[in-house]
C-alpha cells in the first residue's frame, strides 16, 4: 500500500501523543542500552550537558541525570515530556533537566557551540524526510561546541520491516500506525561528512527484532 497524501509529520505526532497519553511510561525506566553507552561516552569527552532529542517521556534523559549531566529534553510530545518532569521531581533530579517541546523539522532554539554532548535514540529515522534529517543534523553540528559528541540510533535497511507496511516513499515505511525512515549505509556516511565518525554499530532491540545502528561521531577539536 503507498500512501504519499497526508501530512505524515503531523499524523505521528498526534499519533504519539495518543501513545503516552494511553500508556504513561510505556517504556519503563530502565535506560536504553544506547544511553547507557551514550553516557560512557560523554562522560570520556568531559561532557557537562547533554542535549536529547526526542526524549519522550525520558528514561533516558533521567538517566543522564542521574550520571551528572545537565539535561535539555526535547519532544515533540507534551504529554511525553510532563509525564519526564514529574518522573525527575519523583526522582530529586529536576534541578538538573529542563524540557522544551520541539519539533526538529525546525531549528534548534539553542545557540551556537552551547552544547557538549547530543543523543538520540530513534529519533533520525522518525518520518523525516532524507532532507529533513540532513539539515537537523546540521543543526547538532552548530550548537555542539568543537570536540562535541553526536550519539544516535536508527534502524536501518536490514530491518524485517523494511520495503513492507504502508509506502510513504523515502526509504519511509509505516507499520501499526508508527512510520520509520529506515537508513543504508550511505545515509550515515553522507550526514558524517566533516565529522569523526568514530563508530557504526549494529544491534538489535525488541521482540522483532528491530534491526539498529548506533552511531558516534565527533566534530573536530
Amino acid at each position: 500500500m503507498t500512501d504519499n497524501g497526508r501530512d505524515l509529520p503531523n499524523v505521528q505526532r498526534a499519533h504519539w501523543e495518543h501513545t503516552y497519553a494511553a500508556h504513561p511510561g510505556m517504556y519503563g525506566q530502565e535506560p536504553s542500552a544506547p544511553a547507557v553507552h551514550a553516557a560512557t561516552v560523554f562522560h570520556a569527552a568531559g561532557a557537562g550537558d547533554v542535549l536529547e532529542l526526542g526524549a519522550g517521556h525520558g528514561r533516558d534523559a533521567l538517566y543522564f541525570a542521574r550520571e551528572g549531566f545537565a539535561v535539555r529534553a526535547t519532544d515533540f510530545s507534551a504529554t511525553g515530556l510532563e509525564q519526564l518532569s514529574a518522573a525527575a521531581r519523583a526522582q530529586g533530579v529536576a534541578e538538573r533537566v529542563t524540557t522544551s517541546v520541539l519539533d526538529v523539522r525546525a531549528s534548534l532554539p539553542l545557540p551556537d557551540a552551547s552544547v557538549d554532548a547530543v543523543f538520540a535514540h530513534m529519533l533520525l529515522c522518525m518520518a523525516l524526510s532524507t532532507e529533513e534529517i540532513h539539515a537537523l543534523v546540521g543543526e547538532v553540528r552548530r550548537v555542539l561546541r568543537a570536540g562535541g559528541v553526536f550519539v544516535y540510533t536508527v534502524r536501518h535497511t536490514g530491518d524485517a520491516h523494511y520495503g513492507a507496511g504502508v509506502v510513504h516513499g523515502d526509504d519511509t515505511f509505516e507499520h501499526g500506525g508508527f512510520a520509520v525512515h529506515f537508513f543504508s549505509r550511505r545515509l550515515v556516511d553522507d550526514l558524517a561528512d566533516g565529522w569523526n565518525l568514530v563508530e557504526v554499530h549494529p544491534f538489535e532491540e525488541g521482540e522483532l527484532p528491530r534491526r539498529l545502528w548506533r552511531i558516534t561521531q565527533a566534530l573536530p577539536r
